[in-house]
């Protein structure tokens, strides 16, 4: 029987993540299914039930179901506990396991954009602290980063964030988000801000050092004007796009027995797609 795989949320009519497992169902010839499947949360415990009885192989989760899906499952990652969010399901015999791979996405992402990034970024400048933001964080601590300065617009959200994953994160201040770009060598925006119908991410990038990594999860717009105005200053720009396609792979080789790889063909099909919108 083909593996029948899924995205769940509510809404999903939005995401994407049908057309890039479809893309490697084709590219690879695999037989199988993705498809998007609208779960209000009050027939989550259903849809899981579903999947604990063999109707698929496993699947995405999305907003809202990211944390409330993890009472549901048998065992849930090391990365998926540190964040408090899961978005990866899949079947194991009897039992439902569940992974974070939004961590391994940002740091393959990050991998494949700046190789050997880890040999010149000792402090990093964190935008936001949801839940985007704490998976990144787990991320850079688990690659022995020395300094994490969390910084977000709730002092109380980022002292948190810090406080629960410990050394090497800090909390910084709001405020004072300009004058610590100039001592960062990576900048990762976690939020919302400087999205399409979103209000404007206010950063001043004077002090940015040549070189210095900037890298903005939002992808649509696909260059947000954090990433323009840091690759105008001598920066270095890794956009939201590639940790979208990377955070795919570790789920697909679970479902369907093939590593697939993220290739400038897949990144350009998505790109159309997000133009298109």
């Amino acid at each position: 029987m083909s593996p029948r795989c899924f995205v769940i949320g509510h809404p999903i009519a939005h995401s994407r993540s049908p057309l890039i497992h479809g893309e490697w169902l084709r590219q690879y010839s695999l037989a199988g299914s993705y498809e998007r499947v609208d779960v209000a949360p009050a027939d989550l415990p259903g849809f899981i039930a579903r999947l604990r009885g063999g109707e698929f192989a496993g699947g995405n989760v999305t907003v809202p179901h990211k944390e409330a899906v993890m009472a549901l499952v048998d065992a849930v990652s090391d990365a998926g506990r540190a964040v408090g969010a899961v978005n990866t399901l899949w079947r194991q015999g009897d039992r439902i396991l569940a992974d974070n791979s939004d961590v391994s996405g940002f740091l393959a992402h990050l991998d494949a954009t700046v190789p050997g990034w880890q040999g010149r970024v000792r402090t990093v400048l964190v935008l936001g602290a949801g839940g985007a933001a704490r998976g990144i964080c787990y991320g850079l601590k688990s690659r022995g980063v020395e300094r994490i300065i969390v910084v977000n617009r709730s002092p109380d959200r980022a002292e948190e964030l810090a406080a629960s994953l410990g050394r090497p994160l800090e909390a910084g201040d709001w405020n004072e988000r300009d004058r610590l770009v100039g001592v960062a060598d990576l900048v990762v925006n976690t939020t919302a801000l400087g999205m399409q119908g979103k209000p404007p991410l206010e950063i001043n990038l004077s002090a940015l050092r040549p070189g210095t990594i900037v890298d903005d999860i939002v992808y649509a717009p696909l260059k947000t004007a954090l990433l323009a105005e840091a690759e105008r200053r001598g920066g270095t720009p890794v956009d939201g796009l590639g940790m979208l396609l990377h955070q795919a792979v570790p789920g697909f080789a679970r479902w369907f027995g093939v590593t697939p790889q993220v290739t400038p063909a897949l990144r350009e099909l998505i790109e159309a797609d997000i133009l298109k919108a």
